[in-house]
């Protein structure tokens, strides 16, 4: 490791013309509005309250250190002045609150403002975790806070200034040498047994939006949460210590001191060190003829930063016949060549497909920009097809099942398929559901391997503490390289699942808002008169988790069971201004030969719900 030796000069690059954007993936997190908040909920607005609000406005950018974001914010204000309305509302909407920790932490889009991600709301963010670390240490020992970074405009300035504010704070400080995957943190909190770890990334988002992942481990937690991102009380304690007002003058920064790790390619190479600990998740090669070699596969990094991670560990682990998608390869804060950057979203893995088309491929891995999740393609009958994230998680649960220590346990969220259940009862495991986000996936005691299905896999957790989608990208090529050995295939391995547990069809109904207000709109509507029936078949039972039941915390969720085995559970979204409604159906089916009828029953079955809740959803 070596000390910063120079005095840090942050220059911010803003994403070019982010004023002015509504950001529709981002989660808004808003605390008592204030003025500008109440404006926002008026029709009039007097003289008073508009000079209330620039004069908030003002005070933000006389103290602003962003040169880009300061002006920015000073042209808004002179607008408003000559009479500009929709300067007014996007002032208003700035200022309206708070960014507060989601399901991934802050995200917001960038811009001047409290409601924004910038240098303000960095800095006043660190100087609160650093409060918090300060009073759990409590003079008792030194905390230790590793930072890591993608390549999102501004991730390295907000990465620096973190930096500086823990190293005022006497911390000792490590920081990632350049953008690297989210899971390279959340190892290294565990690795160097750090109090703390941040990560500045939005993951998925447009290049318009940023974040800001915080985690905790070492003397601040147990075990079980070690290295995982921070939950309840952790969160709210933090924000407590967060203060909104504090000038940024008054923030103690230093320019240097912090420790940086190893860059890739030299000696002690920190990304090295993730890889050689995350290669035994699969067998060592037993021979010269290892199956791994024969399987071709296509990477996509989807422009972030888990390119050449992910072909490092792939070819650590013995795969050699490897093509990048060319076009994604590169980091690239703009995501040219998609409308998201979400291997999810429609399109986003086009490329890839091209190419494993071009090149016969067997397997198509996409990782998204931070690479904590992992999506895959496979040839389907002939077609080429993207898998449901629950698909994924199905293979890598029964994979991981088989080999797992006894006491070891699989778990999913609670929006996930039910058919992890059915694996684990079938390989002697327990089971857990828990609420949605890897932060509550990742605190099972005893886990083994875990999933959402939002593409999010831990298949080591005793290594991350979080989704992994490098370590679980070589764990599924690993599979499809066995079976490919064998004469099939992980489609045939999916029927062999429903052969034998059912056959699980899933899906997911969205409905993106631009005004948040609807939302709880909407969750009423569910709680208070749900649909009394769905697909065919009467609704048995509707669960409202807002109070918690007996296994699970309380949270924003209904669920609706049918008298056929379907379930549909609606929640708002923790990461995107959405609500969200997950389906699934089940059929049995007597053997394999039955599963094709079986799937068209249950897809049929799920497309009329997903039909009947959309004419709900949108009725007046």
């Amino acid at each position: 490791m070596k000390k910063s030796s120079k005095p840090a000069r942050p220059r911010a690059r803003a994403f070019p013309s982010c004023s002015h954007r509504s950001s529709p993936s981002s989660k808004r997190h808003r605390a008592a509005p204030g003025i500008a908040g109440v404006l926002l909920q008026r029709k009039t607005v007097n003289h008073t309250q508009k000079i209330q609000l620039l004069d908030a406005a003002g005070k933000w950018a006389a103290q602003d250190p962003d040169p880009e974001t300061q002006a920015e914010l000073q042209q808004l204000i002179e607008r408003v002045t000559q009479g500009d309305a929709r300067a007014f509302d996007d002032i208003a909407d700035r200022f309206s609150g708070v960014l507060e920790f989601g399901t991934a932490g802050l995200r917001a889009e960038l811009g001047a403002g409290p409601m924004r991600m910038n240098r303000v709301v960095v800095m006043r963010t660190a100087a609160g975790i650093a409060r918090f670390l300060s009073e759990k240490a409590a003079g008792q020992y030194t905390p230790k806070v590793v930072i890591g970074f993608d390549a999102r405009f501004n991730s390295d300035i907000f990465a620096q200034d973190s930096a500086g504010v823990f190293t005022a704070a006497g911390f000792d400080v490590l920081l990632m040498p350049s953008p690297l995957p989210t899971p390279v943190l959340a190892w290294a909190v565990r690795e160097f047994s750090a109090e703390a770890g941040v990560m500045v990334t939005a993951s998925h988002n447009p290049p318009r939006d940023n974040g800001y992942k915080v985690y905790v481990g070492g003397r601040i937690t147990d075990d079980s949460g070690r290295g995982a991102q921070i939950v309840s009380p952790i969160d709210a304690q933090i924000a407590g210590l967060i203060d909104h007002r504090q000038p940024v003058a008054q923030i103690e920064r230093a320019a240097s001191g912090w420790e940086v790790l190893p860059a890739p390619g030299t000696a002690g190479d920190i990304e090295a060190a993730y890889l050689a600990a995350i290669n035994p998740v699969i067998a060592a090669p037993k021979s010269e003829a290892d199956p791994r070699k024969n399987l071709r596969v296509v990477v996509s990094a989807m422009h972030g930063v888990g390119g050449h991670t992910m072909k490092q560990a792939l070819l650590n682990a013995g795969f050699s016949d490897i093509h990048m998608v060319a076009e994604q390869e590169q980091p690239d804060p703009l995501f040219p060549t998609v409308a998201f950057p979400n291997p999810e979203e429609p399109g986003a893995i086009d490329l890839s497909l091209q190419l494993a088309r071009t090149v016969d491929a067997d397997l198509v891995i996409a990782n998204d920009p931070d690479a904590d999740r992992c999506a895959a393609a496979i040839l389907d009958g002939g077609s080429w097809r993207m898998l449901r994230g629950d698909e994924v998680g199905w293979l890598l649960g029964d994979q991981i099942a088989k080999g797992l220590p006894e006491g070891k346990k699989l778990a999913n969220s609670i929006v996930s398929s039910r058919m992890l259940a059915a694996i684990a009862k079938d390989a002697g495991r327990e089971h857990e559901e828990t609420l949605t986000g890897f932060k509550w996936i990742s605190r099972v005691e005893d886990l083994g391997f875990g999933y959402e299905e939002a593409l999010g896999y831990c298949v080591a957790p005793d290594l991350v503490r979080d989704k992994d989608g490098i370590s679980a990208g070589i764990v599924l090529a690993d599979l499809a390289s066995e079976l490919k050995a064998a004469g099939a295939s992980l489609a045939g391995r999916l029927d062999e699942l429903a052969a034998k547990h059912g056959v699980h069809v899933t899906d997911q109904l969205s409905l993106r808002f631009t005004d948040l207000a609807q939302i709880p709109v909407l969750m009423d509507r569910f709680r208070h008169q749900a649909p009394e029936s769905l697909g065919g078949s009467e609704v048995s039972e509707v669960t409202d988790l807002s109070a918690g039941t007996e296994k699970l915390p309380a949270t924003n969720a209904i669920i609706l069971h049918t008298f056929s085995g379907a379930r549909v559970i609606v929640r708002p979204s923790g990461t995107e201004p959405k609500l969200k409604c997950y389906l699934e159906t089940i059929e049995p089916v007597d053997d394999i030969h039955g599963v094709p009828a079986a799937r068209q029953r249950a897809t049929e079955q799920i497309q009329a719900i997903k039909k009947e809740l959309a004419a709900y959803l949108n009725a007046n």
